[in-house]
């Protein structure tokens, strides 16, 4: 039984014993957590914050999945690990929907939601209201909900203290694009690149609209979480995992979904990282560097075979959307990035399509 336990926490090595793990585990688990937080959206007195707190869970649940795939490296933590991860990139679907979808473009709110983010993660900061600049107030306690179980259960990762400082330097970047990214269209560019130009030596090799992409997963978090499940996690060990993810990993996340994303943005007048290329074959060749230096970069990490599932998952998961038919050049796009796919993107490309119709 022992050895079993043990075979179980440990990180899946090839395509199967990942699905099989995200399956049994993973995917009903997110849908128990994701259930009991409609159900307190369900109870919002404020019917702005209700329309936009139901709809970031009701148009964004793959997000979690996705997310919790990490959980999938170490069952015995997931008691933790999958209401942390839900909890944490819930606050961040909603907050998205509050910035892009609302009633304000004040800079200053955006901040302030998005210091519960912060907060989630700074178990001794005290919380505030995130709500003070905005006309809608009265969420129930719904944020606030959010950020204490984020905090109750980083309380059971033991490696958590090595993994914060890194885990901190991601939130704060991604608080800072999804401040910058959705106040006014006439100025959102200027403050885009002035921003860039505090931090483009980190990242000398992207654009500035690749780094602004990075900045915008959620997956090195995640990555961190999984890692302070381990109470030997040290500085150095984080460090690597920090380095590994950012900027390539999070940059190809964040690069597809802008791909598949672009009609839908055009409509929405709203900003698309992928619009800011010369011409297709220049954004196609940037998103396979991009690829080329997620792929190296993992190769630094234990249980390099994981990550690489998730590289090659990822691109699955958003070549597979039903966006990217309805576009007939981000379609071509997808044939190019899809040629000569190794037979584990081409696994969980039919895994992803299996799981939007039926789950």
């Amino acid at each position: 039984m022992i050895q079993l336990e043990q075979r179980r926490n440990q990180f899946p090595r090839e395509p199967l014993s990942m699905m099989n793990r995200v399956y049994r585990y993973i995917l009903p688990e997110v849908r128990h957590e994701l259930n009991r937080w409609r159900r307190s959206a369900e109870g919002i007195p404020d019917p702005e914050l209700k329309r936009q707190a139901l709809a970031s869970i009701d148009t964004k649940e793959f997000h979690c999945q996705g997310g919790a795939v990490y959980a999938a490296a170490n069952l015995e933590r997931r008691d933790a690990l999958i209401p942390l991860i839900v909890a944490f990139q819930t606050i961040s679907d909603y907050l998205d929907n509050l910035c892009d979808r609302s009633t304000s473009m004040d800079q200053n709110d955006f901040r302030l939601l998005h210091r519960s983010m912060l907060d989630a993660v700074q178990p001794d900061a005290e919380l505030v209201d995130y709500y003070a600049l905005r006309e809608e107030q009265d969420d129930g306690g719904y944020l606030r909900d959010l950020v204490m179980t984020c905090r109750n259960n980083i309380a059971k990762l033991p490696g958590f203290a090595a993994a914060q400082p890194y885990i901190i330097d991601l939130v704060s970047l991604y608080s800072d694009l999804q401040v910058y990214k959705h106040i006014d269209p006439k100025l959102r560019e200027e403050a885009l690149l002035n921003w860039w130009e505090q931090h483009k030596l980190r990242t000398p090799e992207l654009r500035w609209n690749e780094f602004a992409a990075a900045t915008g997963s959620t997956l090195g978090v995640f990555m961190l979480f999984l890692a302070a499940g381990n109470d030997k996690l040290d500085d150095s060990s984080a460090r690597t995992i920090h380095h590994a993810y950012f900027p390539n990993v999070c940059g190809l996340h964040i690069m597809l979904d802008y791909l598949i994303d672009q009609a839908e943005d055009e409509i929405g007048g709203d900003l698309n990282f992928c619009s800011y290329y010369e011409n297709r074959e220049t954004m196609l060749e940037r998103i396979s560097l991009i690829v080329e230096g997620a792929r190296r970069d993992i190769k630094k990490l234990p249980a390099s075979s994981f990550h690489r599932m998730i590289i090659e998952g990822l691109l699955a998961l958003y070549l597979s959307d039903p966006k990217v038919s309805e576009q007939p050049e981000i379609r071509n796009a997808s044939k190019r990035l899809m040629r000569r796919s190794p037979l584990m993107r081409i696994f969980f490309f039919v895994n992803s399509v299996w799981i939007r119709k039926h789950l």
